[in-house]
């Protein structure tokens, strides 16, 4: 790494957050735990990390509750964010993008593959921030300079997996990209399920708008430029 990237740990075991951060200190990142999600949103907007590992499963607020709060902050909505669950269903991982969350590893943890897909995904993160521009489609813009989406006279701000995928999108509009793809594009060699891409997709259209992205069934999705 070029610099050291800072990690911010939550869980209410102590013998996981013993563990984490010794291997992640190992591999030169600046590592700071906390037990908790209330004074996890404290110290993240103190330490503003390039990660945040979330427990799910929490006491007083869970990591659900946590990562929409963190979401809701400026300064973080672009910080990584995994959650870490004992739990192995779709409806806690869908939960878990809906709030906000960028990744899921599920317990017991696989500490190198762990710190492989949080190296994968900042590797990820920082060629993307090299690429500025706009895209300007009618009263469609993407400004990629202040990362945010101006439609007529209205501007949104999407969380950091979102917004790619629809500046991928709608950088060749009416072109359709292959789920593959865009797996490729966005998530790099991490392996992600199909849910986790429809459930960004979704978010992405209550946001927006229904009419921007179309779907092809079976194939992939395309922006839809609107005439």
């Amino acid at each position: 790494m070029d610099r050291p990237y800072k990690i911010l740990i939550v869980d209410d075991e102590p013998d996981i957050l013993e563990f984490l951060k010794f291997n992640f200190e190992q591999k030169g990142f600046h590592v700071l735990t906390t037990k908790n999600g209330q004074k996890a949103v404290k110290l993240a907007m103190h330490m503003l990390p390039d990660v945040i590992l979330l427990d799910v499963m929490m006491p007083k607020m869970n990591g659900l509750e946590t990562c929409r709060k963190m979401r809701k902050k400026k300064d973080l909505q672009d910080t990584l964010i995994i959650f870490l669950t004992a739990r192995d269903d779709e409806e806690t991982e869908i939960a878990g993008f809906e709030a906000g969350g960028d990744d899921f590893i599920t317990k017991p943890i696989r500490i190198r593959t762990l710190v492989k897909r949080v190296e994968s995904l900042i590797n990820r993160r920082m060629k993307k921030s090299t690429q500025p521009g706009q895209i300007v489609m009618d009263d469609f813009r993407i400004d990629d300079n202040a990362k945010k989406i101006i439609i007529g006279d209205r501007e949104y701000m999407l969380p950091r997996l979102q917004y790619l995928i629809l500046k991928l999108l709608a950088s060749e509009p009416e072109r359709v990209f292959t789920r593959d793809e865009i797996y490729e594009r966005i998530w790099g060699d991490v392996v992600v399920s199909d849910r986790t891409l429809d459930v960004h997709i979704r978010n992405i259209r209550s946001k927006i708008g229904e009419e921007y992205i179309k779907t092809l069934k079976g194939v992939g999705y395309r922006f839809n430029k609107k005439s």
